[in-house]
Formats: C-alpha cells, sequence, structure tokens
C-alpha cells in the first residue's frame, strides 16, 4: 500500500509541474495584416491627352523644276547628303535653247528696224526743217522710231526670260541638307512644279498633329508637350507647340498643330510614327481627389475604399468608406464623394480587408 501512495504522489507532483509550466507561458500575439497607404490630397485639375502624329524635318523643301521637259541627269538618291547649290537634276535644255535662239534672232531683227526707223525720222525732220516735208509726214516718221524702240525694249525681255528659261533647266539644293525622297527618273516627262526631291534641313525635328475642336482653344504658341516615338521606346522628349491651325480639315472637323523639339536629335527621322501628350485644364479652377485604380473596389454594394484611423504607433482600424468616381485618367480615377484630404487610404490588398480589422501600415510610397 505505501509503494501505491509514493507511486500516486510521484505522478500527481509531475502533473501540477507541467500545470504550473503552462500558466508561466506567454498568450500568443495577434498577427496583424500589414497593408500600405498614402495620404489623400487635393490635385489640380488638369488632364493629359494623347494624340498621334507623324515626325517632319524641321525644314523640309520639295524641289522641282520652273520649266518642264524630260529628266536627262539625275544626280541623287535618297540618303544623299547635299550643300546648298548642289545640282540635284537636270532636264534635256534642246527645246528651251531654240526659243532663246528665237528671242536673238528676233532681238536682231528689231534692232535693225529700230535704225531704220531712227534714219528716217532723222531725213523727215531735216527736210521739215527745210519745208520739204509735212507735219504729218514728220509725225509718222516719229511714231516709227518710237515704236521701234520700245520693240526693241520688248524682244529684249523676252529673251532674257528665254536665257532664264535654259537656267531653271538645271535643278539646285536650296540650302544644305540631305535627300529623304525622288520622285522621278531618268528620261520621265516633267512638268513645272511637280514634285522631283524632297530635301530635308536639319534643325530641330517637328510633329504635326490633328487636335479635334473641343481642345483645340486651349492649345497656344509655346505650350510645353511631352512626345514619344514608337521607333524609340522608353524615351520622352520635350517639345513645345510651333504652329495652331486656324481653320479645321478633314470631314472630323480637326485642326493641324505643330510642335518643335527643344533640341536636335538625329535619331529622329522625318516619317517616324510620334505621340504627342498635351496637359488641359478643366474648365473650373476647383481642385479634386484622385485616387490608385486599385485602391478602389467593387460589390453589389458599389463601389468603395478603406481608410486606416491610427490606434498607436504603427498600427491602425481600417474602415469601409463608399465612394462615388468621376473620369479615369493616367494619374487615376477620380474620387467625387467619399473621402477628404488627409485621410489615409489603403492602396494595396482592398480585397483581403473588411471593415472595423486591425492593420499595422507600412511607411507610404512616395507620392
Amino acid at each position: 500500500m505505501m509503494g501505491r501512495w509514493v507511486r500516486w504522489g510521484w505522478v500527481l507532483g509531475i502533473g501540477l509541474t507541467l500545470a504550473a509550466c503552462e500558466t508561466e507561458k506567454p498568450p500568443p500575439q495577434k498577427v496583424l495584416r500589414p497593408v500600405r497607404y498614402q495620404t489623400v490630397v487635393l490635385t489640380s485639375q488638369n488632364r493629359v491627352r494623347t494624340f498621334a502624329g507623324t515626325a517632319r524635318s524641321g525644314e523640309e523643301t520639295r524641289l522641282s523644276f520652273k520649266v518642264g521637259g524630260t529628266i536627262r541627269r539625275l544626280l541623287v538618291k535618297v540618303g544623299d547628303t547635299v550643300k546648298r547649290g548642289q545640282t540635284i537634276a537636270e532636264i534635256d535644255p534642246e527645246d528651251i535653247r531654240l526659243q532663246q535662239q528665237e528671242a536673238e534672232a528676233a532681238l536682231a531683227r528689231a534692232r535693225a528696224e529700230a535704225r531704220s526707223a531712227a534714219a528716217t525720222y532723222s531725213r523727215t525732220r531735216a527736210l521739215y526743217e527745210n519745208n520739204n516735208a509735212s507735219r504729218e509726214e514728220l509725225d509718222s516718221a516719229r511714231a516709227q522710231h518710237e515704236s521701234a524702240r520700245a520693240q526693241v525694249r520688248s524682244v529684249s525681255k523676252q529673251l532674257e526670260l528665254a536665257r532664264l528659261q535654259v537656267s531653271y533647266t538645271t535643278l539646285q539644293a536650296a540650302s544644305d541638307g540631305a535627300i529623304a525622297d525622288v520622285a522621278v527618273e531618268v528620261n520621265e516627262n516633267v512638268t513645272a512644279g511637280q514634285l522631283v526631291a524632297l530635301l530635308t534641313s536639319g534643325g530641330q525635328p517637328e510633329v504635326e498633329v490633328a487636335i479635334p475642336e473641343v481642345f483645340i482653344a486651349q492649345i497656344a504658341k509655346g505650350d510645353t508637350v511631352s512626345v514619344t516615338f514608337d521607333a524609340l521606346p522608353g524615351q520622352t522628349f520635350t517639345a513645345a507647340v510651333s504652329e495652331v491651325g486656324v481653320a479645321a480639315t478633314g470631314a472630323a472637323a480637326t485642326f493641324p498643330v505643330r510642335v518643335r523639339l527643344k533640341r536636335d536629335e538625329a535619331q529622329i527621322r522625318s516619317g517616324m510614327a510620334a505621340n504627342v501628350a498635351f496637359t488641359f485644364g478643366a474648365d473650373n479652377a476647383s481642385e479634386r481627389i484622385v485616387a490608385p485604380l486599385h485602391a478602389v473596389g467593387e460589390d453589389r454594394q458599389g463601389r468603395f475604399v478603406f481608410v486606416v484611423e491610427p490606434q498607436g504607433e504603427g498600427v491602425g482600424v481600417v474602415r469601409r468608406r463608399p465612394v462615388k468616381v468621376g473620369a479615369f485618367g493616367s494619374e487615376g480615377l477620380e474620387i467625387l464623394e467619399g473621402l477628404s484630404p488627409g485621410e489615409r487610404l489603403v492602396t494595396a490588398g482592398v480585397k483581403r480587408l473588411e471593415d472595423g480589422r486591425e492593420v499595422k501600415f507600412l511607411l507610404p510610397k512616395e507620392q
């Protein structure tokens, strides 16, 4: 009996000891879900709108002949660099030289007739002074003399024009630059004013875009814009509005606008597809609240956000807040009702939160 009591006492003592150890363990800590927030602020009513356009050289010259004819020589090709005064092309000058020779012959005849009329007038005047010619004969001789002199002046102008026509058979570069396009071939017959070559003359590249009529009144010469190119991903260029159209073009009621890059960019080629971002102000001067799209949730009850109410250092309680939203832009979703400046808006994990849950919040991302 004594041994049994000893064994029971030993077991009871171990049980009391274990119970005492369990009571000395600290209670488990509550696990708080971390959330990130941003402070709600008022922002301006600016809107960014992007329009597609096409790059072009700062100066483009459409080179063409002033006279028509057959291309005899074509001295450039696409991509060639040329200097001012360099010959681009020539047309066959034979027909125009024949016109020059005809004008030279006509001038020789006119001068001969003028000399004859001058001699006749001189003789008639001498006879008139000796009373051997009538007044009518003198007036007729004077008129023929003056007419012959006028004919000489007229034919001289025709000869000058013919010589200019011959010089026009050679097409020269108007400035230093590069050939962007050649539109003709050797032995092709061209007319006066027909495009022969397109000369780009460097300078800051430009981009031309078509702006809808609802925005054109908000664009002014000198406005700063941002330009990106599909062929140059990851690069953004600063430009300024250089020209604003005053009349709509096409059936879509759009206005042509040109923007010029701030500096020359050799990597930008004429014809590249571009996107130009304009910043437009709202009709009123009031400010608005904009939230990141992922900070706004939606369920059967409507759109909502969560805000954090601080309860201590790094700890707070989230509160569900119904909101009314407006337009969505590049900067985020406009909040018309439901948020106030200074509140802490949860920006991540909205779908895993519920109203009244205690959380710990991380430092906000830089705005």
